[in-house]
């Protein structure tokens, strides 16, 4: 099936329409810019376009179509702002910030569930590990997913058209449905940096952004340098914007790239430069904040009429990083009354600021404004008597409205509905006992879980563990196994590190005939599948080379464990983090291990959490944790009592 040359046409002559028309939320000023009609022609042909697009297959580029079907009509803040997540993008450039492609694809699906409007994903045409990204996308992510999906690029280079540019093609063959083209919009910049003429650099930005209308795509523009440029060169700046516009790009975004802009500054370059669009253009912003100023620059953007706020959550980024969003959204919908596609998803934002966090292996700030732990904190003194009667006496908004909770630092609050909530969700059935009785198992568990975050546990990104927990409350219930015992040796005879990493090939074969490096012996008592045995359960003990100690420990769990429970065939360990709690203990300090596991039969994923001083053990509870959550699915979930009886029969299926 082809696509109708007619539907373009159509699709294109809307958006010529809206290209000359004002929107709804036009500002009440003229618009100082008309486009230039012949130059549009030329560089952006509709028919040329359709006649392109026709030749595409339905079937492989039909989401990118149902994408670009949406309407792009101009958005002028502060009544709606489009909200534009680059985390995982200009927020990976940040200081020990590094995120694996597993791990893009994780943040990729929670930012989609909280909705933000743009998830700039990557640069496909600079790094392996992006292109990778977008190619797995394509087959791991949801129709609906990829249509929020930014690819990122730079204008073509000085010596090429934008058809033959590498970099162009690798935006292309991303097939993400939106590319955001940064440009450079200083003359200085221009001149002495990338080392081109003022005229060369336009023709850049009016090639590259026709060419890739011209293939179907949504284009932004980041305006490098803007507001420096503005104060250098202000005739050249918008110059550069008018090119993009004239060309086809559907947002312009000003960007506060060295981050030295102050509030009345950017206040007063947007408001010109979004009264000079007249409502034509969506203006958006990119800010850094190298004088703690992104968000207040971000909010006096949408303040001045921008549509669009590009940030990151957490404001992770460069330097000193970008505008963090998690900030900038709360602030725009409840002291701005902005109008957001996420706005209805905020009692989720701490949620998704400790999310992240622990896929990028960072620490949570605690002081961060709404997500933090402190940011509805109260300590003593005059500020907890009045919160007794008035909890907004101190307080901006309620905690609750971000998903955050206020604390009494003398006496926390209990938060038991919270486990009341978690208890349903597990889909426990304590019926027969009273609500007295309920909330005392509540309370219990509550306490358990304070108790373990006080020794470093972290069951934000571990809600395997919590359901465990909760298990291991309910009467009745006993773990389908218990390891008895463990013992892992780790061995080497070679000490050079140079030569240890030159000898590993990309399989992760050893290939200096060292073999493995650790071995674990593991004693599990389980259940006994030999119908003719007089006793129920029956006590394995497995031996297992491996990698390195957790690796052995690993293996030697499955071999053991698998005889009774073949379910557990399809689980591997998808993901292993550890973290040092505290690092002036040195090599006697507490480790927190964080597992993630996957069955590959359904496509699920779990995560576990352990902390303890021998980074072996922590692993091991973790791992222990993660296979006997994968059984509840699979087994009867009694097995064994705290004696090793057997209660209940499990389920041998595979």
């Amino acid at each position: 099936m082809r696509v109708s040359t007619l539907r373009w046409e159509k699709a294109l002559s809307l958006g010529a329409l809206l290209l000359h028309s004002v929107s709804a939320f036009r500002v009440p000023q003229p618009a100082l810019w008309r486009s230039n009609s012949a130059l549009y022609t030329a560089t952006y042909d509709p028919i040329k376009t359709s006649e392109a697009v026709s030749q595409k297959d339905e079937s492989s580029d039909q989401w990118i179509l149902d994408s670009l079907e949406k309407e792009d009509r101009c958005v002028v803040g502060p009544k709606e702002v489009l909200v534009y997540d680059t985390s995982l993008r200009d927020g990976t450039q940040g200081e020990s910030v590094a995120a694996t492609c597993d791990d893009k694809l994780k943040i990729v699906r929670r930012l989609h569930s909280f909705d933000v409007d743009f998830i700039e994903a990557g640069w496909p045409g600079s790094n392996p590990k992006d292109a990778e990204f977008f190619q797995r996308a394509k087959e791991e992510l949801t129709a609906e997913e990829r249509t929020k999906l930014v690819a990122f690029g730079s204008t073509r280079r000085k010596s090429v058209k934008a058809s033959e540019d590498p970099q162009v093609q690798a935006l292309l063959d991303s097939e993400a449905p939106t590319i955001c083209l940064v440009a450079k919009a200083h003359a200085w910049q221009v001149e002495e940096i990338l080392k081109a003429t003022r005229e060369q650099n336009l023709e850049m930005i009016r090639d590259t952004v026709s060419f890739l209308r011209s293939k179907g795509r949504r284009v932004f523009v980041d305006l490098e340098h803007f507001f420096d440029g503005y104060k250098h060169d202000k005739d050249y700046v918008m110059k550069c914007a008018e090119v993009a516009a004239d060309a086809g790009a559907s947002c312009l975004v000003l960007c506060d790239t060295n981050g030295g802009s102050m509030p009345w500054d950017v206040t007063n370059i947007c408001k010109e430069v979004v009264d000079y669009f007249g409502g034509l253009k969506t203006i958006g912003i990119h800010t850094h904040n190298d004088c703690g100023m992104a968000v207040a620059n971000s909010l006096a953007g949408a303040n001045s009429g921008v549509g669009l706020i590009q940030g990151t959550i957490n404001g992770i980024g460069e330097r000193t990083g970008n505008a963090d969003l998690c900030s900038i959204v709360p602030s725009l919908a409840f002291h701005m009354e902005s109008k957001m596609t996420c706005k209805s998803n905020l009692e989720d934002l701490t949620k998704l600021s400790r999310f992240v966090d622990e896929i990028l292996n960072r620490t949570p700030n605690q002081g961060a404004p709404y997500v933090g732990s402190s940011a509805f904190a109260h300590k003593g003194g005059l500020h907890v008597a009045a919160m007794e009667r008035s909890p907004l006496s101190y307080q901006h908004i309620q905690p609750e409205l971000v998903g955050n909770q206020m604390r009494v630092l003398v006496s926390e609050l209990s938060g038991r509905n919270n486990i009341l909530q978690k208890i349903e969700e597990v889909g426990m059935n304590w019926g027969g006992i009273t609500a007295k009785v309920t909330n005392e198992k509540a309370m219990a568990i509550l306490n358990r879980v304070k108790a373990l975050e006080n020794k470093g546990y972290s069951f934000e990104g571990a809600d395997a563990s919590v359901h465990l927990m909760i298990l291991h409350a309910t009467q009745g219930y006993c773990s389908p196994f218990q390891v008895r015992d463990y013992n892992a040796n780790v061995y080497d005879n070679n000490m050079d590190k140079t030569a240890r990493m030159l000898s590993w090939n990309e399989n992760k074969k050893d290939l200096s005939g060292n073999g493995p490096t650790a071995r674990a012996t593991v004693s599990v008592r389980t259940v006994n599948t030999d119908p003719d045995a007089e006793d129920l359960y029956v006590d394995m003990l497995e031996v297992a080379d491996g990698n390195g100690p957790v690796d052995a420990l690993a293996n030697a769990l499955r071999r053991a464990l698998l005889p009774s429970h073949p379910s557990l065939e399809g689980v591997e360990l998808v993901d292993y983090k550890v973290r040092i709690l505290d690092p002036s203990s040195a090599t006697g300090a507490a480790t927190r291990v964080m597992i993630e596991f996957k069955d590959t039969r359904v496509g699920n994923t779990w995560t576990t959490v352990s902390v303890d001083t021998n980074v072996v053990s922590a692993s091991l509870n973790a791992l222990v944790d993660g296979l006997e959550y994968a059984l509840i699915e699979n087994s009867a979930m009694c097995t064994l009592d705290d004696d090793g009886h057997y209660l209940f029969e499990s389920d041998h299926s595979s």
